[in-house]
């Protein structure tokens, strides 16, 4: 059973930073795409930031250059480091596997408020 557990969401304000952790299991996760999701509230879904298995990184042009995605196949994690947050960078955090199939975490809530 795959499972996908996120960590690292909050409360920040404006111009701060945040490190998103996704630890993965029950797949292979040397093989998998893996990306980070949110969803605001009243919106769809979108995609932030996806790394394939070889470590190629593609960024949503709203987050280009403050987003960095990684991968540590030794631990089965994926990161989303945010800086210079903004106030619509606010919403629901998922991180998703890709291998045949997506498979979702359960969400983790970043807040960025004054």
């Amino acid at each position: 059973q795959v499972q996908l557990v996120e960590s690292g969401g909050g409360l920040v304000q404006p111009g701060e930073s945040l490190r998103l952790s996704c630890a993965a299991s029950g797949i292979r996760f040397n093989s998998a795409t893996m990306g980070w999701y949110r969803q605001a509230p009243g919106k769809q879904r979108e995609s932030v930031a996806v790394i394939t298995s070889d470590g190629s990184a593609n960024y949503a042009d709203s987050v280009k250059g403050r987003f960095t995605i990684s991968r540590d196949n030794a631990k089965n994690t994926v990161y989303l480091q945010m800086n210079n947050l903004k106030l619509e960078d606010t919403a629901v955090y998922y991180c998703n596997a890709y291998l045949g199939r997506h498979y979702w975490g359960q969400g983790t809530q970043v807040t960025v408020s004054s």
